[in-house]
């Protein structure tokens, strides 16, 4: 089996950024449709359109209906094809991004990712979730290549709430221990090899950055303003976790996260802030030391990630609800099969009691 890394063509990240975006895009092709919110385009199109100047790339605009369904990308694909468009960009979050990326794929044109938020590590990527036009999960699209290029105005980003911010590194602090477990039991990487060193190496780069920074960015976020533990930190979320989840591979947390969709009560927490608590009950699976464990649990609750199940939104334990989470989490298919050994559903229900007692007790401390 080979191993496989994947990546963007290209990864560009500074302040102001978003004003090169044609310069950059002139090496893809002539005529640019961006994807974008009706807010998102009040914000960005004074920027683009002059930084657009003396490029010989012409650009429209094409406002995102708000969900990545396959009629909206028959929509996109249609207007690029009459306006007679050969690169296609998304700016703004991730519905966005997975549009503009399947346009790119089934239009056959290049792709231009440009992140408003630092949220997930999504937008480096060669995948997209679609859903129904009801925002009903449909399926995942797999695609042959990462996007062309991933602009990201580290500006924009700092100005967008800290909570998106703080989300990002909930789901980055999972990568390298997703990544460590992929590699202990051998497993297959989401693109579909077994993970390289260079992977590793920046899975754990992802996890020393977010220690060493985290902290300092979460309270600049807080005051909007953009530091360089902020860049270091937007880096993390965006590059450094999204080549670690794709070409180091996904294991408990994630699969923590997808069963604790059963329970409505976390419907309201962000993605990443599910995967943190995801990481802390991947850890109590693994029985880590708990040197490890600490320091974690010390880092989600100095940035403000949730360690417990209360955090999370779940006021009242019920167990045949967390068993349920566990079920789903353990079902054959997703990610918990990549652990380096067999996980039963009542395993993870054990876990999860007991990352939330050593949340709780943290909290008390």
């Amino acid at each position: 089996m080979a191993q496989i890394i994947a990546s963007p063509s290209r990864y560009i990240q500074g302040k102001g950024e978003i004003r090169n975006l044609c310069s950059y895009a002139q090496n893809y092709g002539k005529k640019l449709c961006i994807l974008v919110s009706a807010s998102g385009k009040k914000r960005v199109e004074t920027a683009i359109t002059e930084g657009q100047k003396d490029t010989g790339v012409t650009v429209i605009f094409k406002i995102f209906n708000g969900e990545c369904c396959m009629s909206e990308i028959n929509r996109i694909i249609e207007a690029v094809k009459a306006a007679g468009c050969d690169m296609i960009s998304g700016v703004g979050g991730g519905k966005i991004h997975d549009t503009a990326k399947a346009v790119g794929y089934y239009a056959g044109i290049p792709v231009v990712i440009v992140p408003t938020i630092a949220s997930t590590d999504a937008p480096c990527s060669a995948l997209s979730v679609i859903y129904s036009e009801e925002g009903i999960f449909e399926k995942y699209l797999f695609l042959p290549s990462s996007p062309n290029i991933v602009l990201v105005d580290t500006d924009i980003v700092s100005k967008a709430p800290a909570r998106l911010l703080i989300s990002g590194m909930g789901d980055a602090l999972a990568t390298y221990f997703e990544a460590r477990a992929c590699r202990q039991s051998d497993a297959l990487n989401c693109v579909g090899g077994k993970s390289t060193l260079a992977a590793m190496a920046l899975a754990e780069l992802c996890y020393d950055t977010l220690m060493e920074n985290g902290v300092s960015a979460a309270i600049a976020a807080e005051q909007k303003v953009c530091t360089k533990a902020v860049e270091n930190v937007i880096e993390a979320n965006t590059y450094l976790s999204g080549i670690g989840f794709e070409s180091g591979g996904l294991a408990g947390a994630h699969a923590i996260h997808n069963g604790l969709t059963a329970i409505k009560e976390t419907h309201e927490m962000y993605h990443g802030e599910k995967v943190a608590f995801g990481t802390l009950v991947q850890l109590v699976l693994e029985n880590a030391d708990m040197e490890e464990i600490e320091e974690v649990l010390e880092f989600c609750q100095a940035v403000g990630l949730p360690t417990t199940l209360a955090e999370l939104g779940i006021m009242e334990v019920k167990p045949e609800e967390i068993m349920e989470v566990a079920r789903l989490a353990a079902a054959e298919g997703d990610t918990l099969g990549n652990m380096p050994f067999d996980v039963t559903p009542e395993d993870v229900y054990a876990a999860i009691m007991a990352a939330d007692a050593l949340g709780r007790c943290f909290t008390e401390e």
